[in-house]
């Protein structure tokens, strides 16, 4: 007696294929992290290459992302290459040169939220219990930020 298969059209086949490639390629699954939508961006490359070994006690974990650094167990995280920031009420602030604005949005009592003012590509860095305050982070992380462009500012000069 013949066996009747139940088969997916092959069109069908090939969408499932690419949305698991899709996810595979654009999310480290142990640390939950997806890249900015400009992570290709020279600038990325340059700052994830040389980012410290480590950062407030926590060692760098290499990833295959592009324009993302992570220390620690996700303790620190940083993704270059996301959307930049217009005017905002948020909390602004600089460290080295750098101005930074904190997402009050998606910040709590335990991880800060922060990205770059007025470059483009700017950066993201999350901060979760680290040793240090962010502010700390932010002053390491800082020099490889300043490479860029700075076209705007959120806190003037004095």
């Amino acid at each position: 007696m013949p066996s009747k298969r139940t088969t997916l059209p092959l069109a069908a086949a090939a969408v499932a294929v690419a949305a698991v490639l899709i996810f595979v390629v654009t999310k480290e699954p142990h640390y939950n992290v997806r890249p900015g939508a400009q992570s290709g961006n020279a600038h990325c490359g340059r700052m994830t290459e040389n980012a410290p070994a480590k950062l407030a006690g926590h060692p760098k974990h290499a990833t295959k992302l592009a324009g993302v650094a992570l220390w620690g167990d996700s303790n620190i995280v940083l993704r270059c290459g996301v959307a930049g920031i217009g005017p905002t009420s948020d909390p602004c602030f600089s460290a080295d040169g750098v101005d930074w604005v904190i997402d009050t949005a998606r910040s709590t009592d335990t991880q800060k939220v922060i990205t770059t003012y007025g470059r483009t590509p700017a950066t993201e860095v999350t901060v979760t219990h680290a040793s240090k305050t962010p502010d700390e982070v932010l002053g390491e992380l800082s020099a490889l930020i300043t490479p860029i462009a700075q076209t705007s500012q959120c806190i003037r000069s004095q």
